[in-house]
């Protein structure tokens, strides 16, 4: 029987890998959306489990408390959502009839629009590439459902095993590279993590400062506009651009007077300097080894 050594076993796994992710992109997702809640929990896991708790009941402990708290959200937020998404509806005629006869004019008069479009063009395919492998495998009912039943349990079997999957790979390293690629990995763990984390919170923080902001405004889509647009922030300048967009067209629909904007720009620009001067800098550029002030510049170079 031949024998492989471990580099040949290494480079056949990782192709592969690389085959099957391309012919099943379309199930993917309660697996990605699993692997991505594991790696962030498993910190928390290995905290516990340095304080002497046993491991499967560290994992119970922070299983729980993840899909309880995203259960708690999901049902708090439904009937808010499903409200707002009604009047999104009822609102949508006026909404079209306003961009055509007010927003576009005044658009093609005051505006760049070959500069908005260049900049529009920049953003939108980063979108689709964060959020459309998500929304390809999910495009159905069905595909939503397995993905809501599959990914919990995805979660907690990784969770579970996460250790033993690590020790695992490691063991298919080529032994000449394995101490070099450990400490790199582990590095970039380190760095990536923090940088996941902080931004999930940066986004949680946006949502609830748009969502609020909007709301005393006196704005009917409020907390629908600030949700999308804190989720958004994930990408460079969409999330930005849809709340500043959106609330404005939905101010003007139900108002109907070009000074609510401005408080609704406040609003945007109160978010924006809380995100740029204060989360950024303290939840990852702490994390990440920076020093505020060099996330400060970073974030205003970009």
């Amino acid at each position: 029987m031949p024998s492989f050594n471990p580099q040949t076993i290494f480079m056949f796994s990782l192709a592969l890998f690389l085959v099957l992710t391309y012919y099943l992109a379309a199930i993917l997702t309660p697996f990605m959306m699993g692997a991505i809640l594991a790696y962030l929990s498993n910190p928390a896991v290995q905290w516990l489990d340095r304080k002497k708790m046993p491991h499967i009941a560290s994992v119970i402990c922070i299983f729980v408390l993840i899909f309880g708290l995203l259960t708690i959200a999901i049902l708090s937020l439904l009937p808010v959502v499903q409200q707002q998404l009604v009047m999104l509806i009822e609102e949508a005629p006026k909404i079209i009839a306003l961009i055509q006869d007010r927003l576009l004019p005044w658009l093609q008069e005051n505006v760049d629009t070959s500069s908005l479009s260049n900049t529009l063009s920049s953003s939108l395919p980063k979108a689709g590439w964060v959020f459309g492998a998500i929304l390809h495998s999910g495009s159905n009912i069905i595909d939503a459902f397995i993905s809501f039943v599959l990914t919990p349990v995805v979660t907690f079997y990784l969770l579970r095993d996460w250790n033993e999957i690590i020790e695992n790979i490691r063991s298919l390293l080529p032994r000449s590279i394995e101490p070099t690629v450990t400490k790199l990995a582990k590095d970039c763990d380190e760095v990536l993590g923090a940088f996941f984390r902080g931004q999930l919170l940066i986004m949680l923080a946006l949502c609830l400062i748009y969502s609020t902001g909007l709301y005393f405004v006196g704005l009917q889509l409020g907390i629908i506009i600030g949700l999308i647009g804190g989720l958004l922030s994930i990408v460079p300048y969409l999330g930005s651009i849809f709340v500043v967009v959106a609330a404005t067209i939905a101010s003007l629909v139900q108002f109907g007077d070009w000074k609510v904007i401005g408080w609704v720009l406040g609003v945007y620009a109160f978010g924006q300097i809380i995100e740029g001067y204060v989360l950024t800098p303290y939840l990852i550029g702490d994390r990440i080894g920076l020093h505020p002030v060099a996330v400060i510049f970073a974030v205003m170079a970009g």
